[in-house]
């Protein structure tokens, strides 16, 4: 009686095959919906986080420079002697 019997043997390789089974479906179900969560994603027409991050960078890089050439302007107009007008300018 120090030996188990072949059905407890056979009862635990069916059940170590089911948990293994049962992990890869787990992997596939998650790939299925990691999918189908990014192709409505896409349909939705919406960004990823880094995607966004990169354009707002841009956006306040962009502001800067702006800043930096209205206060540019605004200085030559005040070097600009008085009896000059755009059109002098232009030509």
């Amino acid at each position: 009686m120090t030996e188990r019997p072949k059905f407890f043997d056979d009862l635990a390789g069916v059940a170590g095959g089911a948990i293994s089974a049962l992990a890869g479906l787990r992997e596939e179900v998650s790939s299925l919906v990691r999918a189908r969560v990014e192709e409505g994603l896409r349909r939705m027409d919406l960004v990823r986080r880094e995607e966004f991050e990169a354009m707002a960078e841009l956006a306040r890089r962009a502001k800067t420079e702006v800043e930096a050439l209205e206060k540019r302007v605004a200085a030559l107009e005040m070097d600009k002697p008085d009896g000059d007008t755009d059109r002098d300018i232009i030509g």
